[in-house]
């Protein structure tokens, strides 16, 4: 009876533990949007309308453009919602990026809505194209067509290309230490990869232009990271 009892106890005791680990890291995240504005974030273009609907970021629009944070950020796990809409549509999370007037550059998280399903992949907005999957022709710098033959063959890959829910919603985590970038979508680990152009910058969403459609987000935080020694 007293060894049922002491192994009841260890149980309970590593279950409070894990439970205070659990609610310790969910207090490291801190949100992005509160659901009731878009305090926080800025429209650097001179087009482009936001709207907050239900606790969701709406993006309309006729021309490309990207809504940014104020803040930069390093060394991080970030995670957001995406729902694109129906026909042509393509969307993105820009990470470490850069922004200027009516232009936002640099690393993006592809949303891809197209039959060519590249959603998840590394793609560098405005800068060098296609990063993960690379491609001649849209891709800028040699080094990348390098691995050409694998990245696209990695997106093939049917839990790769199934990765997006085309009519649905979608969870992006991106997360950055050093020059170590992953990108996951839906859990599925779609893009790993080393690249030192940019240790920091601003967290972006964007609308890809479509006129009349709307791009919707949700549920966007993030946990900063420690940099590594």
């Amino acid at each position: 009876m007293q060894a049922t009892t002491n192994i009841a106890a260890l149980l309970l005791s590593a279950f409070l533990i894990s439970g205070a680990a659990i609610g310790q890291d969910d207090d490291q995240w801190t949100d992005l949007f509160n659901g009731e504005d878009t305090s926080g974030w800025n429209n650097p273009y001179e087009w482009g309308e936001v709207n907050v609907v239900d606790g969701e970021i709406h993006l309309t629009a006729s021309k490309k453009f990207f809504l940014v944070t104020d803040k930069k950020y390093g060394d991080f796990v970030f995670e957001g919602e995406v729902m694109i809409p129906e026909g042509q549509a393509n969307s993105g999370f820009m990470f470490r990026c850069h922004s200027e007037k009516n232009k936002v550059f640099g690393y993006q998280a592809e949303c891809d809505g197209s039959d060519r399903r590249w959603s998840g992949g590394l793609y560098d907005e405005s800068r060098r194209g296609w990063i993960w999957p690379s491609i001649k022709g849209r891709t800028k710098e040699a080094k990348f067509l390098e691995h050409a033959e694998e990245s696209q063959a990695y997106f093939k890959k049917p839990e790769v290309a199934g990765a997006l829910d085309r009519n649905g919603w979608n969870k992006y985590r991106i997360t950055c230490q050093g020059d170590s970038l992953k990108i996951e979508v839906n859990g599925v680990v779609t893009t790993e990869i080393e690249d030192d152009t940019d240790a920091s910058g601003f967290i972006a969403i964007q609308h890809h232009g479509e006129k009349g459609q709307t791009y919707r987000f949700r549920n966007l935080r993030i946990k900063e990271l420690k940099p590594q020694s």
